[in-house]
């Protein structure tokens, strides 16, 4: 057991252009592989990390301010994570090191959006069927949000993303900076994982699933779970808080695990924000439910907690269990222990942004979230019961709205997450599985629940729940071009539970 609290939170550094072309900010980011020490009793870990560093550097941009990045890869050629090559995508003839890298939220052209298959290898050596180029342009004309960034090759964002390659992406606008929230050295990133780790440090990623002797070696695994939290790429750390308000950018970037995340001391989150950006106005919230993928912008005050020492935790159920408080059940300690350095002149306004309540749509689609077995047993998780490799289906037009209809049929909840667009959540409604299985037919058995107040503003993740209807209303733009949604569980993301969309012009 890794004693906890014993390292500092890091902090994420801020990337700086290596240039301007034409007045546009030119960014140069290399993929490289480095060891680094994620805590204090444990030796430097093998990691690949975005300029050699885990989590990568953070992007902090201004709103309609676009950006060029060159992507790099001088990874090394050999993966050092169990590759199933039975997966579609990471067959035995193709390089088992690839990388694309995908603006998870990001409102961006598809040349610029990391499709799975526009994979490159070292040094651009070997590209993929969908390759481009890897000088991306990032337009940023997106209100204030986070977004986040991540490997996103085909059949091995699993183990890219577990590898290390990922980190924050921050926009900013004049609309956000009036409202006077905390900033500065009081606007913190968490970007929380969980890890498992060999004795000598290395990362422990399964190589096949448990109890099931007919799969492969290496197999991929229907989930992962790691007994280790990670914060910013520190195993339990803690952070030294003054008594004042803070602005906390929370980042779910596990695999496979959600978490409920709640202060041991009572403290309330007070959220302001979700994965697209502020919500109208700011909810007061004991515990904090994110899912994969999904984003928090919250303020915690302090002031009232001089002197004490505050666990923030995890109390998410999975399969009716709690996490264990020992290992993650806890996520990272804060110190209330330094003093004013100068007087909290930050607020928390009434009233942040406007979030217009989309009504208006021209199509509705029903998909169905399920799952067969393939030749070896293991459950393949699916989008509409196809497989990537069958023909696009899903062909929104550019400029409409549509409404989809997620049936999950599985036991697991689905973090559904599409590339391009945002949008609202209207609903879920319980319906009756057995009557599907058996009729085909989809008999709902209970009213439809609006989403909780905080999920009410902009998302581009959604959690579809076991045994229920989730309605999602999305406006499909501002471009046309080649896209993809899938599970934002990155074991079920990499083995079929992911499909391309086409928007096309009308």
């Amino acid at each position: 057991m890794l004693k906890k609290f014993v390292d500092a939170l890091p902090i994420m550094k801020t990337l700086r252009p290596t240039s301007y072309i034409q007045n546009v900010p030119f960014y140069e980011v290399t993929m490289q592989e480095t060891f680094q020490q994620l805590h204090r009793d444990l030796p430097p870990t093998k990691v690949w990390g975005y300029n050699g560093q885990y989590p990568g550097p953070t992007f902090h941009v201004q709103r309609h301010q676009p950006i060029h990045v060159l992507w790099k890869n001088n990874l090394p050629y050999r993966h050092f994570l169990p590759i199933d090559t039975t997966v579609h995508g990471a067959e035995k003839n193709i390089p088992e090191v690839r990388t694309v890298v995908h603006l998870h939220g990001g409102v961006n052209p598809d040349t610029s959006d990391g499709y799975p298959e526009a994979w490159f290898t070292r040094d651009f050596q070997k590209v993929g069927p969908h390759f481009t180029n890897t000088l991306y342009t990032y337009p940023n004309h997106q209100p204030a949000t986070i977004l986040w960034y991540h490997d996103h090759a085909m059949g091995i964002t699993r183990l890219n993303i577990y590898a290390g390659l990922a980190g924050m992406y921050v926009i900013h606008d004049r609309e956000e900076a009036r409202l006077n929230l905390p900033c500065g050295p009081f606007d913190i990133p968490l970007i929380i994982q969980d890890r498992s780790f060999h004795e000598d440090g290395r990362l422990l990623y399964p190589s096949e699933p448990n109890n099931q002797p007919s799969a492969p070696h290496p197999s991929v695994v229907p989930d992962f779970y790691g007994d280790t939290i990670l914060v910013n790429g520190k195993v339990w750390p803690h952070l030294n808080v003054e008594p004042r308000r803070y602005r906390f950018r929370i980042l779910n970037g596990s695999n496979t695990r959600f978490y409920r995340f709640t202060f041991s001391n009572g403290l309330p989150f007070i959220q302001i924000g979700t994965d697209q950006g502020l919500i109208e106005t700011p909810i007061r919230v004991p515990s904090l439910l994110l899912a994969p993928a999904e984003r928090a912008d919250v303020i915690v005050d302090f002031s009232t907690s001089y002197g004490d020492s505050i666990v923030l935790g995890n109390e998410y159920e999975s399969q009716r269990e709690k996490p264990d408080p020992e290992t993650t059940g806890t996520v990272m300690q804060f110190r209330v222990t330094h003093s004013l350095t100068c007087q909290d002149t930050s607020s928390i306004p009434a009233h942040l942004v406007p979030v217009p309540k989309l009504i208006q749509y021209q199509k509705t689609r029903t998909l169905r979230l399920n799952m067969r077995k393939d030749s070896y047993g293991r459950n393949i998780h699916l989008l509409d019961d196809r497989l990537w490799s069958e023909p696009v289906t899903e062909k929104p037009k550019l400029g409409q709205t549509e409404i989809w209809n997620l049936i999950n049929e599985t036991r697991d909840t689905h973090p559904i997450h599409l590339h391009l667009v945002r949008f609202q959540i209207l609903d879920r409604q319980p319906f009756d599985r057995e009557l599907l299985e058996k009729e085909k037919r989809i008999v709902p058995t209970g009213a439809r629940v609006p989403p909780e107040w905080n999920e009410k503003g902009w998302k581009d993740t959604v959690r579809a729940q076991p045994g229920e209807i989730t309605r999602i209303i999305i406006p499909f733009g501002p471009y046309p071009g080649l896209f993809v949604w899938h599970c934002h569980i990155l074991e079920h993301e990499d083995y079929e539970m992911m499909r391309p969309y086409l928007v096309i012009n009308k």
